[in-house]
């Protein structure tokens, strides 16, 4: 059988996205893909019909490309191989494809590629049962449906620039081996930050903050001068002191709590008032008594 089929895309395009053997699988009409077949060598089961039967089939596909001395720069005249072997999912019928297809530049119905595809079928069980006529019909309808299929797929994922496929990723990177060797870069220059320590430090604190800092962190009475009042006001508490008393003790000067406003004023008031006005009506009461009697 052969058969033209037309892609809108460059020859190169086409050409590489035709040596992934998944992407041709997935464009297959009819196709559904294991999930844990390996990409180079796709699995599934297809569904194909013939005159008014389908048949579904369980295999594998494999693609094969020309080598590194194919004709034409841009891919044009390149030849790519695809075999796909299956069984009947319900029969014991086993069908075999092989399909050549040649790319050259097309320019109707505009830029693109035309696939010539020749393809010879071994098949026995259902398949030898349907006619010439409709196995040849079922083939046509199918490259058109995978040609429709592979324009689709190629405009959602596009196939990388050859720049790019060329271009080593960060794994393929070759990184040197460390040195092991101690003594291995006695000759090299000393790097930067490799000195005294202290003398590093004294090289980040400048002239004008040194007395500051030293006021701020040193401790006796020239240093309680130097630093400001609240600094030294809390040093001075806080030596002699064991951690866990420096720990929880409350914080004082400008970070010490504001304390609540009295609210006992009222209540006190009230706590005199009524042993008062107890006391006073207590007399009345006697005070009374004692003038009916004398009446």
């Amino acid at each position: 059988m052969e058969h033209e089929v037309y892609v809108p895309f460059p020859v190169g395009t086409v050409r590489q996205a035709l040596t992934e053997p998944e992407r041709v699988a997935r464009c297959v009409p009819g196709v559904q893909l294991d999930a844990e077949a390996a990409p180079h060598r796709p699995e599934g089961r297809l569904r194909l019909r013939i005159g008014s039967s389908t048949i579904t089939y369980r295999g594998s596909l494999t693609v094969s490309g020309p080598g590194d001395g194919a004709p034409g720069a841009d891919g044009a005249d390149a030849a790519v191989t695809v075999e796909a072997k299956g069984t009947e999912a319900r029969g014991d019928g086993a069908v075999a494809l092989t399909l050549t297809v040649r790319l050259s530049p097309a320019t109707e119905p505009g830029p693109g590629t035309t696939l010539s595809c020749t393809g010879t079928v071994h098949g026995d069980g259902r398949l030898a049962e349907a006619t010439d006529r409709s196995a040849e019909s079922a083939g046509r309808r199918l490259l058109d449906r995978f040609a429709e299929n592979l324009a689709e797929d190629l405009r959602q994922r596009p196939v990388p620039d050859a720049g790019q496929a060329a271009r080593p990723g960060v794994f393929d990177t070759e990184v040197p081996p460390p040195a092991l060797d101690p003594h291995s870069d006695e000759d090299a220059a000393e790097p930067a930050g490799t000195g005294d320590p202290a003398d590093a430090l004294d090289d980040l604190v400048s002239e004008d903050r040194a007395p500051e800092l030293r006021a701020e962190h040193a401790y006796g009475p020239e240093a309680d001068a130097a630093a400001p009042a609240e600094a030294a006001h809390a040093r001075r508490t806080m030596i002699g002191r064991s951690a866990e008393e420096v720990d929880h003790a409350p914080p004082r000067g400008r970070y010490a709590p504001v304390p609540a406003p009295e609210t006992g004023g009222t209540s006190a008031t009230l706590r005199w008032a009524a042993p008062a006005a107890a006391v006073v009506l207590a007399s009345a009461v006697v005070v009374g008594r004692v003038l009916r009697r004398r009446r």
